[in-house]
């Protein structure tokens, strides 16, 4: 089965298992656990920010920074496609008590001056007001697509000029790094704090980082705490973590499978497939008269998997672990991994054309 539904479906390396067996710990909550502590001060070099902190998800980290930033009753100003909006459960209103204001980011998701201009409002005696301007990047439902230094940095000025802090979900941050050819803390140098996955592109079985200043990483231990985030000795699951930082050099593989995926997909009659900027390819099903839903479970009899992206919108998303266990299986794994890649996406797209 060649499993595109996400770049979050990876198994951890063996060196990533051998790592955590390994792994020196202490209890993290006292701030003891040596692995975790090393894993900290790496994610916030590889961003450029004073400190970074780990949390077991994603969304955690989302829900921390929003928190830590705001106070209750105040509005985020955040893009109506977004995952914080979309797929976060309302953490906003439920964790932090905020108010939610959106605006359509376009093409790549992103806000220009006037928009965050005019989705800003003043406190009163009547208005709370804005406490918070989220960006994605990459972001997730526009396919992936990256942010460029320039947008952020405009949009980030905008929301500095009307005091109010930028907070960036960058679950797939190094792919947009990547996309772009920009350093990361380049990218994310005009904004207040930032959470990126481990577990997506990346490879690690589990956890995030949200980095910030010390201040800001102060203040988010202790709504991790709330949340239930203290972890212990988790050095265990923080050792992969660190491995999964060096795969960052590996990305731009993604990003040529995906184009390659897209290009075979999009020759196929009923497929309508744009050129991924990234890792992610998003296919519109409408001209072969059927719904995603439809063309995916077939497409999973013939040994691929994907993802409903709308009625007639399908996800498929590279990652590292593309064709490696069809090389397993064929007893194979010694074949160069761009070989396996590359015949990975032949058979994906051999297997979607029968399931049409």
């Amino acid at each position: 089965m060649i499993d595109l539904r996400s770049d979050t479906v990876t198994k951890p390396s063996e060196e990533m298992r051998a790592a955590a067996a390994d792994a020196e710990v202490g209890d993290d909550v006292y701030g003891e656990d040596p692995t975790v502590n090393e894993l900290e001060r790496r994610a916030a070099d590889a961003v450029g920010r004073d400190a970074a902190m780990y949390v077991p998800t994603g969304t955690m980290g989302n829900q921390i920074a929003a928190r830590v930033h705001t106070d209750r009753g105040q509005e985020a100003l955040v893009e109506r496609e977004s995952h914080v909006y979309k797929y976060e459960l309302g953490g906003f209103a439920q964790h932090s008590q905020l108010q939610v204001r959106t605006y359509d980011g376009g093409a790549n998701g992103a806000p220009n001056p006037e928009q965050v201009r005019a989705g800003f409002v003043e406190e009163d005696l009547h208005r709370a007001g804005t406490g918070l301007l989220c960006l994605e990047n990459t972001h997730n439902v526009k396919g992936g697509v990256p942010v460029p230094a320039d947008d952020v940095a405009a949009a980030a000025r905008a929301a500095h000029d009307l005091g109010v802090p930028v907070h960036v979900d960058g679950a797939r941050l190094f792919n947009a790094a990547t996309a772009l050819d920009t350093d990361a803390a380049e990218l994310l140098a005009p904004v207040d704090s930032v959470m990126f996955c481990l577990s997506k592109g990346l490879g690690a079985p589990v956890g995030s980082m949200l980095a910030g200043s010390e201040a800001f990483v102060e203040e988010a231990r202790r709504v991790r705490k709330l949340m239930g985030g203290g972890m212990r000795q988790a050095g265990i699951v923080a050792a992969p973590g660190l491995q999964a930082l060096e795969n960052r050099d590996r990305l731009h593989r993604d990003h040529e499978r995906a184009k390659e995926l897209a290009a075979g997909l999009d020759a196929l009659d009923g497929l309508s497939v744009a050129e991924p900027a990234t890792n992610i390819v998003l296919v519109d099903t409408t001209d072969a008269g059927l719904t995603a839903a439809t063309l995916l479970e077939r497409c999973e009899q013939e040994g691929v998997r994907g993802s409903t992206f709308g009625e007639y919108t399908i996800r498929f998303c590279t990652h590292l672990d593309v064709g490696k266990s069809e090389a397993l299986s064929s007893q194979s794994e010694s074949a160069d991994s761009d070989d396996v890649d590359g015949e990975a996406i032949e058979t994906a797209v051999a297997a979607v054309e029968c399931a049409l």
